[in-house]
């Protein structure tokens, strides 16, 4: 559920309280942020520059970190170690990179702020971490909590491995494909085409386009090879509009847009329970756990629900209109509201749809490796026929 935040590391002119200056590097969400870091240890920023992120030293808590983080703080705060004792425990089991904002972390609490408050100016923690954490505060179940974001940033992992491995092994078999050809292209083909070119055979215009391309591709290494790195680093740079590209263009692909669509799903249900069983109002946890889904139709209906709870409406009545949800999700949230048990209707989901995506993704494998090889042998087997059918024909030629 918690996402890792974007930090950019800054080398920083300060100026120190008795005079003198200080510089350094350190990573912050914006250079506000790192203002306020600065004033908290008693330094006025002069001046500050934004590098590379390859260049942190310090880096944001991952998926994998707040699920460790708020396990441990589950199990110690519900046997009474008091909370800057658990986050002094807790911090050993995060990445080591990411351990300074820990001990930052304890050090607000130790100093008094409250729980949340510390989370919201480390700049690791989403708003609905923080709001989780605020809502807890309030009820004295920060331990029930953590336990809930735990669980939530678990299935987060599944998730994210599930898509880790759905993109493995298209990009295996379309990398290998790639290199294959690009060898016969530059390498096979010329070298058989230049010896039938010789003897005084006239070549298919298949195999004179592929021989011109490959003599040509051979002749441009250099180039060929800057133009890819140049590409990968537009890629870099871009990699945000690709990825709103490439997510809009999945939404809409046959099989592909069902294991979006449960991935979402999960993400806003586990948004969900872990805000409302931690006290925060429906309203409110609905206007943030909408932003962890994308589908344009499911987003406009969830954010007119929102909208006519706030003004007064009934959720029963108010959740049949929402027809982007599928009917036994709509059944069985109606059924929890007129239980009073909505948190653990919204947990049930979030699980449900976890599995939703491993059936999904299975079955999306299933037609991917058909279609995976048609295409390799697409690609490489039409240079095979351009060099097979020059030889074809001599052989002809010669029984003739």
């Amino acid at each position: 559920m918690a996402r890792e935040a974007t930090l950019t590391p800054f080398f920083y002119f300060a100026a120190r309280p008795g005079g003198g200056r200080s510089m350094g590097v350190r990573t912050a969400r914006s250079r506000r942020s790192l203002g306020d870091q600065l004033r908290r240890d008693r330094l006025v920023v002069l001046n500050a520059w934004a590098l590379p992120s390859f260049l942190a030293s310090e880096r944001g808590l991952s998926t994998k970190d707040h699920e460790a983080l708020n396990n441990q703080l589950s199990q110690l705060l519900s046997r009474g170690v008091p909370l800057v004792e658990a986050l002094e425990v807790a911090g050993s089991l995060v990445h080591e990179a990411a351990r300074p904002r820990i001990d930052r972390l304890r050090e607000r609490v130790r100093a008094g702020s409250s729980f949340a408050d510390a989370c919201a100016q480390g700049g690791s923690f989403d708003a609905v971490t923080v709001a989780v954490y605020r809502a807890a505060e309030r009820t004295g179940d920060l331990h029930g909590a953590a336990a809930q974001l735990a669980r939530s940033a678990k299935r987060m992992l599944a998730i994210r491995g599930k898509a880790v491995t759905l993109m493995i092994y298209p990009a295996i078999v379309l990398t290998i494909t790639i290199l294959v050809a690009f060898v016969m292209l530059t390498v096979i083909v010329p070298m058989i085409g230049g010896a039938l070119r010789q003897s005084g055979r006239e070549l298919p215009g298949v195999t004179e386009f592929m021989m011109t391309l490959g003599v040509f591709l051979r002749g441009n290494l250099i180039a060929v090879f800057i133009a890819v790195a140049l590409a990968g680093a537009a890629g870099v740079v871009f990699r945000a509009g690709l990825a709103r590209s490439m997510f809009g263009l999945m939404r809409r692909l046959p099989r592909v847009k069902n294991v979006v669509r449960a991935q979402e799903l999960a993400r806003f249900f586990g948004v969900m329970a872990a805000m409302t069983r931690s006290g925060v109002a429906l309203g409110d946890a609905l206007g943030v756990a909408t932003t962890a889904v994308h589908d344009p139709r499911i987003r406009t209906d969830l954010d007119r629900l929102r909208q006519k709870l706030i003004e007064g409406g009934v959720l029963r009545a108010l959740l049949e209109r929402v027809e982007s949800l599928p009917l036994a999700t709509r059944k069985l949230l109606v059924a929890a509201d007129q239980a009073g048990d909505l948190s653990s209707a919204f947990d049930a989901l979030a699980q449900d749809y976890t599995d939703e995506v491993d059936t999904q993704t299975e079955r999306l494998l299933a037609a991917l490796e058909p279609a995976l090889i048609v295409l390799m042998f697409a690609v490489i087997g039409s240079m095979i026929l351009a060099i097979m059918a020059p030889l074809l024909s001599i052989t002809s030629q010669g029984f003739g």
